[in-house]
Order: structure tokens, then C-alpha cells, then sequence
């Protein structure tokens, strides 16, 4: 059964990597959703890069990120990638949150799930992983982020469907786990992707799953 394989899977993950020291220390969310803003379509290095240049010239407030000017914030980004188009969306989401939100994003840990999602995808610039990060990571919501290794080694092991949009394959791994463990298998699924089941050539031997991918077990999954 795949509940019983998806158990056994997170069970051998747990085994097989260290979660970082950081998944279970409280998390401010504006840093947390302008960090996520910051890694759409970039490596997780220059990610962090970005964000320590962002720091060192803006305390990463509200506040003051919407005072700052977008030539500014892009000079400190630039090495994420995007810059311009990222700077744009932390201005105006900066704006956004200062004016109607009081310059607080504590309305995710009092309003229902479903209710917060709605009201951060209606921000700029945020999409499904982004409200879902902001709103797991932060406020310990029951939503499970799916990144692109999260898609993509999900498929593989048949945890999700093949042809599974974002919502298709959240749904489908938030069927098969708990809630209190939507954070270890996100970042789990990410441990994996990045080590073994990487895009291009994914080291299917060495892989501690490798007994329990359907993938592997129909042939190489660098031909899938």
C-alpha cells in the first residue's frame, strides 16, 4: 500500500539526514515570505547571499523595505538572480503589508488556514509555495510547501501523481503523512532531490529509497 511505503520512506529519510537547526526555532514571517520571494528561481546559495546583503542594508521590516528605494534593494539582490523584477515585488509587498496590514503578519496564526492562504496569495508576487511556506513554517499551519525537488522526487517514489499540478501533489502527500510531519517530509523530499534524485542524473544506487522507488524499480529513472 502507498501509506504503509510512504511510512517507511519518511522513516528511512529520518534515518538518512539531519533536518536543519532552523526548522524548529520560531520564524518572523515578513523575513520568512521576503527570503521565499528571494529563492523563486534561484539556488539556495545565492539565496542566502541575497538575503545577507538585504540585511546588512535594511533592517527587513515593512517599514523599511517600502521606504527603501527599488535601485537600492536591487543592488543588494543582484546576486539572487531576477533582481529587478524581485525588487519591484518586495517594494510593493513591503507597501502592502505596511498599509493594510498594519505592518504585521500575524494574521496567519489566527485565521483558518484556507482563509490566510487566500489572503496572502492575494499579495504580489506570492504564489502557492510561498503562502505555504510562510504559513508552515511560521504559524505551523497543516500545509505541506511543495518546491521543485518536493514535485519531482514525489512523482518518482509514486507519492503523487505523474501528470500532478502544485495542488495535486500538496493534496495527495498531505493524504499520505500528518500534519505535525508536513515540515520533516518537505525538507526531507528536498534532502533527497538534492543529493540523489537530482533533475538530470539522479544517483538511483546510492539512493537510501532506491528499494522502495517504483522509478528505480521499472528502470532507470534518469530515462524517466
Amino acid at each position: 500500500m502507498t501509506e504503509q511505503r510512504a511510512t517507511q520512506i519518511l522513516h528511512i529519510l529520518r534515518n538518512s539526514f539531519s533536518l536543519p537547526q532552523w526548522a524548529n526555532a520560531p520564524k518572523d514571517p515578513f523575513q520568512t515570505l521576503i527570503i521565499t520571494v528571494l529563492s523563486q528561481a534561484t539556488a539556495d546559495r545565492n539565496t542566502d547571499r541575497a538575503f545577507r546583503n538585504l540585511s546588512k542594508k535594511f533592517p527587513i521590516t515593512p517599514k523599511d523595505l517600502a521606504d527603501a528605494r527599488v535601485e537600492e534593494i536591487e543592488e543588494a539582490i543582484r546576486v539572487g538572480g531576477l533582481f529587478r523584477n524581485k525588487s519591484r515585488t518586495i517594494k510593493k509587498l513591503s507597501r502592502l503589508v505596511l498599509e493594510q496590514f498594519g505592518g504585521s503578519l500575524d494574521f496567519i496564526y489566527s485565521l483558518p488556514l484556507e482563509e490566510a492562504r487566500e489572503m496572502l496569495l492575494g499579495m504580489p508576487g506570492v504564489g502557492p509555495k510561498t503562502a505555504d511556506v510562510v504559513l508552515n513554517f511560521c504559524a505551523g499551519k497543516p500545509t505541506l510547501p511543495v518546491d521543485t525537488h518536493v514535485n519531482r522526487v514525489s512523482k518518482r517514489l509514486e507519492l503523487a501523481p505523474s501528470d500532478a499540478g502544485y495542488e495535486g501533489v500538496r493534496v495527495a502527500l498531505q493524504a499520505l503523512y500528518q500534519p505535525k510531519d508536513y515540515l520533516p517530509v518537505h525538507l526531507l523530499l528536498i534532502a533527497l532531490g538534492r543529493k540523489y534524485c537530482k533533475a538530470r542524473k539522479p544517483v538511483c544506487k546510492l539512493c537510501p529509497v532506491e528499494t522502495l522507488c517504483p522509478s528505480r524499480q521499472l528502470g532507470d529513472a534518469s530515462d524517466r
